[in-house]
């Protein structure tokens, strides 16, 4: 092989490797959005069907839970968001969260850009409660934003269950 056709192959690998998430992706992308008094937040996130599956129920004590599918989920935020004392900086972080005994929290992480089933404990930078309520079946997992003035929400809706979490922006 010549370099030139090593050189070829190499580059072809190499952006394959880069497109890997979106080529391996198996459900849709959703993006929620919403502006709590002056900030502009958003949550780009992979969107699976239950087909039939109990997730909620499956995750088990101590399990971290990706908040999606495929790619990790990400929040962006243009101003700080105060969660019941917990600051979270303006800038963009991953989410998932952790169920222990019958508590969930959310957990924000600095890193961004990885799969979702990639999480460095390490490179968190958050554990917040999360409420969890009942609610209508809600085939797709989905995540919404909602606010008046300073207060807002974020939901995590799948299945009959809403994993929710309250903040003010500062």
């Amino acid at each position: 092989m010549t370099h030139r056709a090593l050189s070829t192959l190499t580059a072809s690998v190499a952006a394959l490797l880069l497109a890997a998430p979106v080529l391996f992706a198996q459900s849709p992308r959703g993006m929620a959005e919403g502006t709590v008094g002056d900030a502009r937040i958003t949550i780009d996130y992979g969107r699976p069907s239950l087909q039939g599956r109990d997730m909620l129920g499956q995750v088990t004590d101590g399990m971290v839970w990706r908040l999606g599918a495929d790619a990790a989920t990400v929040l962006t935020t243009s101003h700080d968001l105060d969660f019941g004392g917990t600051t979270i900086e303006a800038g963009s972080y991953s989410l998932f969260a952790k169920k222990s005994g019958d508590s969930w929290a959310l957990l924000v992480n600095s890193q961004t850009g990885q799969w979702g089933t990639e999480h460095d404990a390490s490179m968190d930078i958050a554990a917040i409660p999360l409420m969890l309520h009942g609610g209508s079946p809600q085939e797709q997992f989905t995540i919404s934003i909602a606010g008046r003035g300073g207060q807002g929400m974020i939901h995590f809706e799948w299945g009959e269950s809403i994993l929710m979490a309250t903040f003010q922006t500062n």
